[in-house]
This record gives C-alpha cells, sequence and structure tokens, in this order.
C-alpha cells in the first residue's frame, strides 16, 4: 500500500510575525508516515545552505538547506520546482520509492509545479505537486491545461495531481460560502460577470479525464481545506481548494481517501492536508 499527501503549508511553515510552526508541520507528516508527500507554499525551503561540509549523504547540496532539513527530518527525499513569481513547491518520497524521472514543469505558473515519476510493481506512476494561481480564474485555467498536458506526456497510465488548485469544484453548490467572502477576496471565486462562481480549473481537468479521488472513496462530507480552525484568515469561509486527481487507471486503486483534521494540524497551517491510499508497491 502507498500512501499520498498533498498540503499547502503556508508560507513556508513561518509566519510573519516569527512565529515557526515547522516543527508543528513535521510532526504531522511523520505521524502520516506518506510516502508520496507533496508540498506547496514552501517559502524561503528554496534558500542556498551555508557554507561548510554537507552532512552524510549530501542532500543539504543537493537541495538547499531549508529543504533538505526538512526532508530528512520526515526521512523522504525532496525534489524542488522554483518560482519565478511566487512560492515554491515540491515532491518528497520516502524510501524504497526509486525515482525513474524528475522535473520542474517548464511553464510560467504563478507558483510552480513539479513532476516526478516513480517506479511501481504496477508500472511508472507520475505524480505533480501542483499550487495554481490565487487570483485570477482564468489564469488559473490556463495553468490547469499546461498541469493535464504534463500528465498526458508522462509515462504509463498512472498519474496523481496533487496540490492547491485555489478553486471550487464544479459540482457543489457555493452560493453561501462566496457570499460571506469579503468582497476583494469574493473576486478571486467569480468570474468577469460577478456572479457565476469560477470552477473551470478543475473542470477542464475533469474534463481531460482526472478523477476527484476523494469522490471516488465515497468520502462522508464536502472535503473542506482552508480553513482550519486556528491558522486561516479572511481569504477563506470554508473551501475544498486543495485535490488529490488522478488518473482512472490510478482512480481504481484508491483504498481511501480523507482530509485530516484536529489536532495539530488545525495549528500547522491555514490549510489541511489530504491524504490518500493507494494498492500500490514500489518496485
Amino acid at each position: 500500500m502507498l500512501r499520498a499527501m498533498t498540503w499547502n503549508i503556508r508560507t513556508g511553515g513561518r509566519d510573519a510575525g516569527g512565529a515557526d510552526r515547522r516543527d508543528l508541520l513535521v510532526r504531522v507528516v511523520v505521524d502520516q508516515r506518506p510516502d508520496v508527500l507533496a508540498l506547496q507554499e514552501l517559502r524561503g525551503f528554496d534558500e542556498r545552505p551555508a557554507a561548510g561540509p554537507a552532512p552524510a549523504g549530501g542532500l543539504r547540496a543537493a537541495a538547499g538547506g531549508v529543504l533538505a532539513d526538512f526532508a530528512g527530518r520526515v526521512g523522504m527525499r525532496p525534489h524542488l520546482a522554483r518560482s519565478c513569481f511566487g512560492q515554491p513547491v515540491a515532491v518528497l518520497l520516502r524510501p524504497p520509492l526509486r525515482v525513474l524521472a524528475a522535473t520542474r514543469v517548464r511553464r510560467p505558473f504563478h507558483h510552480a509545479a513539479q513532476r516526478v515519476t516513480v517506479a511501481t510493481t504496477a508500472g511508472p506512476l507520475t505524480v505533480l505537486s501542483v499550487h495554481l494561481d490565487p487570483y485570477w480564474g482564468l489564469r488559473r485555467r490556463v495553468e490547469a491545461g499546461w498541469v493535464a498536458a504534463a500528465l498526458r506526456r508522462a509515462p504509463g497510465e498512472l498519474g496523481l495531481l496533487a496540490g492547491d488548485l485555489n478553486t471550487l469544484d464544479p459540482v457543489a453548490d457555493h452560493t453561501d460560502r462566496i457570499a460571506r467572502l469579503p468582497a476583494a477576496y469574493r473576486r478571486r471565486h467569480l468570474r468577469r460577470d460577478g456572479r457565476t462562481v469560477e470552477t473551470r480549473a478543475v473542470a477542464r481537468l475533469l474534463a481531460a479525464g482526472l478523477v476527484d479521488l476523494y469522490a471516488t472513496a465515497g468520502a462522508p462530507d464536502g472535503g473542506l481545506t482552508a480553513p482550519t480552525r486556528h491558522g486561516g484568515g479572511a481569504e477563506f469561509s470554508g473551501m475544498r481548494l486543495d485535490y488529490l486527481l488522478g488518473t482512472a487507471a490510478l482512480a481504481g486503486r484508491v483504498r481511501d481517501c480523507r482530509v485530516l483534521r484536529g489536532g495539530e494540524t488545525e495549528y500547522a497551517s491555514d490549510h489541511y492536508p489530504v491524504v490518500a491510499d493507494l494498492d500500490l508497491d514500489p518496485a
């Protein structure tokens, strides 16, 4: 069984006022022990290591000091995509998963997208960690097209898109949650007419053949991922923005998918993590 997890950790686990939440983040990840971890909002994680000898294994020199330290604490190996405009994203892998390919998706995302392909007993599995534009729905739709194309070019039939898509799903009724938002944030989730809810990025990914793993698992609630009880802000009103989407072949291997709430997840970030258990094994 392989466990996949996605989490927007909010500004690299540090708040503007100086509060450091990274110990909380580490404890949640260690408790869940994912084999594949997609992280978003890794502000400062791409900082270069300080001068001096690298630790055993060379991870600090290879991946940057902050990211390498975090990855080492959770027992995983990192693959980071830097951002031109926003914040980096990463895919972290737990041994013995074997990497077949790893690269940043080379498109001008507001944030970034990282693609990693690993070997499983059912064939190669390609994982994308993605963070779509937070401000403009049309821009998110374009970025969703780039993500769908990156998965289509991946080898094999197993693909997983994990991340903060900053987009409401095209299935639920979002009237109340949009109405609760302050006007400045309401615009992020409405089309230009000021009335129609902006769901086109997720709709485009579903139209490309990806499957909502949370819905596949038959979870009993709406899968709301933001805000957390003690980490949220005015930009959220009880919203589902974080997703695990898979190809049809991967969706057939979902054994469970859930949003992690309670305990330290209420303080560690403004987003809850999403976790799926997949009927796959490392090869």
